[in-house]
């Protein structure tokens, strides 16, 4: 296929995620002050766009407490930096099961499963301009752990965020994912413009070799607007292969703690290094006003 790569390019910083990386770095904020300083350093160093989840103050593990969302989202918009806000949806659908000869009763710590209503209620109060919505179930990382969101949940939760005025963005994880978002938007649940995530190399849905990313782009409508990124070793090679592919960059804490071999990095020094690629490629870094009339997002 020809090449078609993008010009024009914004960066999303997913500032820290609700995976176990507390213990590996120092550098993983947890608080929502550290969070929201994080994101606002991420910023300025070049991301349009930030991706946000919170974490219990105390231990660090992942959390849907709308309060911490609320103090997350107020630092940044009070902050001398302009940036979209993303606020995750995708907590409340974790499913882990007993062991492989009695799958039932379900696995109490770490199954954490709420209704629709619930899983956006931080939306509803915080009004993000972005919002995630994880477009599939699958099988996730290693053990008996289930991401789950069924067609059904899925639909609620689109038309609830579409009814907030707030942008979901797809987070597609394999191919299977990018079919129930065009049903999504056939069904007028999702409305354009149509945002989408390519969430490559993680076990196990799509693989991050070039074949499957190509698969996947090749699978999203061309009127449609596409970022994407991989974890892990592979993260900082993917700010190239994203805009090569005509897309928008990822990345951040939540993907990956390093910029090189045994680098610890912040946020901000991963913003950094993307903006290095994507201007070393010829390509435009553009900020969050022109994001804003690209995805015709609400200021709030």
């Amino acid at each position: 296929m020809p090449l078609a790569m993008n010009r024009d390019v914004f960066i999303t910083c997913a500032v820290t995620g609700a995976g176990d990386t507390v213990s590996k770095s120092g550098h993983v904020p947890i608080t929502p002050k550290q969070i929201a300083e994080s994101a606002i350093d991420a910023a300025k160093a070049g991301a349009a766009v930030v991706h946000c989840h919170v974490r219990d103050p105390e231990t660090g593990a992942a959390s849907r407490r709308n309060d911490l969302y609320k103090e997350v989202t107020d630092r940044i918009r009070s902050a001398d930096v302009d940036v979209v806000l993303n606020l995750t949806a995708g907590m409340g659908g974790d499913l882990i099961f007993g062991d492989v000869e009695r799958p039932l009763p379900l696995n109490d710590r770490g199954t954490d499963m709420a209704g629709a209503s619930e899983r956006v209620s931080h939306v509803a109060e915080c009004l993000p301009e972005i919002c995630t919505l994880d477009c599939g179930t699958m099988n996730f990382s290693l053990g008996d752990y289930v991401m789950t969101n069924t067609p059904s949940m899925l639909r609620a939760m689109a038309k609830k965020m579409t009814d907030l005025g707030v942008r979901p963005e797809i987070e597609a994880f394999d191919t299977g994912h990018l079919w129930f978002a065009k049903q999504l938007a056939e069904e007028g649940l999702i409305e354009d413009p149509i945002l989408i995530q390519l969430c490559m190399g993680i076990p196990w849905g799509a693989p991050d070799d070039l074949n499957t990313f190509m698969a996947m782009v090749n699978n999203v409508p061309s009127s449609w607007t596409f970022s994407a990124f991989s974890i892990g070793r592979n993260a900082m090679a993917y700010p190239a292969a994203a805009v090569l592919a005509g897309g928008n960059v990822r990345v951040g804490l939540e993907d990956n703690l390093y910029a090189g071999k045994g680098m610890l990095a912040t946020n901000a020094q991963l913003v950094e290094k993307a903006v290095q690629v994507v201007e070393g490629m010829g390509a435009r870094i553009i900020g969050p006003e022109d994001v804003r009339k690209k995805l015709k997002l609400t200021k709030r």
